[in-house]
């Protein structure tokens, strides 16, 4: 049996298990995937988050992907990477700088079992600054020097393409080279605020094209997340990676709150699995939940089937499918021939997350400018599998 073949049939753990320390964030990315902005008062305490460590290291899961929210912005952060990896479970953290000061980033580099991912979504401040804040694009910046002053080598870069960055690639691997880092580059997902934003956001079917091309030259040396298993359709040239939703079989996501979800991009109770503070824990709902037995179970892929490119995308990403209101055996919303445009236009209202921890009380769409950001077209641990992560690239 191939080693993909078992990854469908669920592990006795987790991969790569991400894990959102908390809501609270300084920035409001109009594409943040778990409308994060204000603090839960109902988080895990620092002992609760210490206890998940504990049932992690007996379950044997190599490392944690943390986020949030800003995770640094939580006064217990450093403590509980600490304790983690003292417990001999290996921390990927993706933050947006804030946090980073030369004296951090020493003490990073000087750590074992510790990766970092600074997030940035232009090459530029104009582009970045127009959907992760003003002063965006400097923090990140300065966060990525002190860094490579310290000495840290391979940390990520990492950035969600956008309509307004697609034309942007080689000015990213150049920042990425810059500073010693690694580029890694994921796909934009209608969760949370990002499907306020979705349409003005999503890149174009040609941009699409360009940039299964610059993977194909690039792919090597850029993590994708696999996220963009769905643009194999487009040419005969794999792109590397999982080629596989691992939703509930060897990737799921545990909020600030405790609550399990099947999938990091799938922030809704049509996913939610169980919650680490029930009985049994966090190793009781990833053995035993009804819903991660089903998504473990054969999968039919419906319509997609009879489509020639069905083994090349396997279909495309449940969370797009979902939050654009398609089913989750039809096409990809972005399916490059043309099927998810086609059932978008008889689809219902889409579902929306029960999650929302934005800064403003009411959604509010933010205009991002379409002539923003366009240029000329451009043409460590083993963790592929894991890469459906938002928070992957571990050293």
């Amino acid at each position: 049996m191939k080693l993909v073949e078992h990854f469908k049939e669920g592990l006795n753990s987790p991969i790569c298990l991400t894990w959102e320390l908390t809501y609270a964030c300084n920035l409001s990315c109009v594409h943040c995937l778990s409308s994060s902005g204000r603090r839960d008062p109902r988080e895990l305490s620092t002992e609760e988050c210490k206890a998940v460590i504990d049932e992690l290291q007996r379950m044997q899961v190599f490392y944690v992907n943390i986020g949030g929210g800003e995770p640094t912005v939580r006064s217990d952060f450093w403590e509980l990477v600490e304790y983690a990896v003292a417990h001999q479970v290996g921390v990927k953290f993706s933050t947006n700088g804030v946090k980073l000061t030369p004296e951090r980033a020493r003490w990073l580099a000087s750590t074992d079992y510790v990766d970092v991912q600074i997030s940035l979504d232009g090459a530029t401040a104009e582009v970045n600054d127009y959907v992760r804040g003003p002063g965006s694009y400097d923090t990140a910046i300065r966060a990525m020097q002190n860094l490579s002053d310290a000495g840290f080598r391979d940390f990520k870069l990492s950035v969600v393409m956008t309509r307004h960055n697609v034309g942007q690639l080689d000015e990213f691997k150049a920042i990425a080279d810059r500073y010693g880092a690694q580029l890694r580059i994921t796909r934009l997902r209608p969760s949370g605020r990002g499907a306020d934003t979705w349409d003005e956001l999503h890149p174009t079917g040609e941009q699409q094209l360009d940039l299964y091309n610059w993977l194909v030259s690039h792919g090597e040396k850029v993590l994708t997340g696999d996220s963009f298993f769905h643009l194999n359709a487009l040419g005969s040239d794999p792109l590397p990676g999982l080629n596989l939703c691992g939703a509930g079989r060897v990737v799921c996501l545990i909020d600030p709150v405790g609550d399990v979800y099947a999938c990091p991009f799938a922030i809704h109770e049509e996913f939610l699995a169980g919650n680490v503070r029930d009985e049994g824990g966090f190793q009781k709902v990833w053995t035993d939940s009804e819903l991660f037995t089903e998504l473990r179970g054969p999968q039919t892929g419906g319509a997609c089937t009879s489509c020639s490119a069905y083994d090349a995308c396997q279909g495309g990403c449940m969370a797009a499918k979902f939050f654009t209101g398609l089913p989750l055996d039809g096409p990809d919303p972005e399916c490059v021939k043309g099927h998810g445009e086609l059932a978008l236009q008889g689809a219902g209202a889409a579902p929306r997350s029960h999650v929302d921890h934005s800064h403003r009380k009411t959604r509010a769409t933010r205009k991002v400018p379409v002539e923003i950001g366009f240029g000329p077209p451009a043409g460590a641990r083993p963790d592929r599998a894991c890469d459906t992560s938002p928070l992957a690239g571990m050293r």
